[in-house]
């Protein structure tokens, strides 16, 4: 039975064998580092399918779900991890906060962060981390802005969040570095409570309709979710552009490509590779396999996005690509709230560095740079950069 994550061979590409299984084996047994065995559904009907069904719950505290991680470094439930109505109160309580009209309103702040920081890099060393320079400190920026959570105080939650998505961390050292975030934003919504801002925060405790603990974790959620995932793919799709330069040139010059280039990426690149889990509640068939009532299932999200039954030539990047009708953010009920703001500052980010440096380019060989294997989001953990 093959072991689940599986090895990279090429950082840009899901591993070789998962392309294999779902060619040969779409829907198969798989081995956690716990000793689990839940089902890996990989063709990308299979993994909609399985992620529209409420037949297959979020919950993790359900036994047979598939952790990530041991008990011991186990989150609190969020509403990403709650069924039906109890998921539905939850989400709803957010769902004007991400509406695409409150997000394009954020599009202004959008481009003057982009601005700034690309003014800073021109003035800067050369050559410079893309990473620190930029992709971290604009998703920082924005998603602070929005939460109303004090930007100063973002390399701590940094730290914090990048302890806590890591799978292969020790449990005390999770849980230390949740206990610290959760109590920082204990602090802040308290301090809102006393003086509300115009910010999600203090808008979700007028609202009343969650408690102030549930704020709690909702921001806790919102908040490493919101950097985490837009700054990887900042760094990643950055680099992927750069080995196909044909492709940047359309995403520097063409305004018409933004859209399409960046669902490109976030099909191509799917940072989100360690699946979408699930546990059955009954029995279940999918794609023609049985799964019992309480058996974990991995929709795993990379290898849908490459199956070529849906798309053509899908392992190359192609910026005009569409439709495209990728499941980056998931799908169905649970499927990424925060997308319409990964996507405005996505669309903002990558044609705004590549006309301010149209000569970027690599400043060590692509073999030295090391990945975010071991993260429940995936990336490049420094880009060192250069040009003209």
């Amino acid at each position: 039975m093959t072991a689940f994550p599986m090895a990279r061979t090429c950082p840009y590409d899901p591993p070789p064998e998962l392309t294999r299984l779902r060619s040969d084996d779409p829907i198969s047994r798989v081995t956690l580092a716990d000793g689990s065995t839940p089902w890996l559904v990989t063709r990308h009907e299979d993994v909609r399918a399985v992620l529209a069904d409420r037949r297959f719950s979020a919950d993790n505290d359900l036994p047979g779900y598939p952790q990530h991680r041991s008990a011991g470094g186990r989150p609190p439930r969020t509403f990403l991890r709650m069924d039906g109505a109890e998921h539905a109160h939850h989400r709803k309580a957010l769902t004007s906060e991400f509406t695409v009209r409150r997000i394009e309103s954020l599009r202004p702040l959008v481009t003057k962060t982009v601005d700034q920081l690309l003014t800073s890099m021109a003035a800067g060393p050369r050559p410079t981390d893309l990473i620190g320079a930029y992709a971290l400190p604009l998703s920082s920026t924005v998603i602070c802005q929005l939460l109303g959570v004090p930007f100063g105080d973002h390399q701590f939650f940094q730290d914090q969040s990048r302890a806590m998505l890591d799978t292969h961390g020790a449990p005390e050292q999770v849980t230390k570095a949740r206990n610290e975030l959760v109590g920082f934003l204990r602090e802040l919504v308290a301090a809102k409570v006393a003086t509300p801002g115009d910010d999600l925060i203090s808008r979700l405790l007028a609202k009343g309709r969650l408690s102030g603990p549930e704020v709690v974790l909702t921001s806790v959620l919102l908040l490493v979710a919101g950097y985490e995932t837009t700054a990887n793919m900042i760094g990643l799709g950055t680099l992927v552009l750069l080995r196909n330069p044909e492709q940047a040139a359309v995403v520097r010059d063409d305004p018409t490509a933004a859209s399409s280039s960046v669902e490109e990426l976030l099909r191509l690149l799917t940072i989100t590779h360690l699946g979408h889990r699930r546990v059955a509640l009954e029995d279940v068939e999918v794609g023609g396999v049985l799964i019992r009532a309480g058996e974990g299932v991995i929709a795993a999200a990379d290898a849908a996005n490459r199956d070529p039954a849906v798309y053509d030539a899908p392992d190359a990047l192609d910026v005009r690509r569409s439709p495209n009708h990728h499941v980056a953010f998931g799908f169905g009920v649970h499927q990424c709230l925060g997308q319409p703001l990964a996507r405005l500052e996505l669309q903002v980010a990558y044609p705004a560095l590549l006309r301010r440096f149209p000569d970027l380019r690599l400043a060590v060989d692509p073999d030295a740079l090391t990945y975010r294997d071991t993260q429940q989001i995936y990336g490049v953990d420094s880009l060192p950069v250069t040009w003209q």
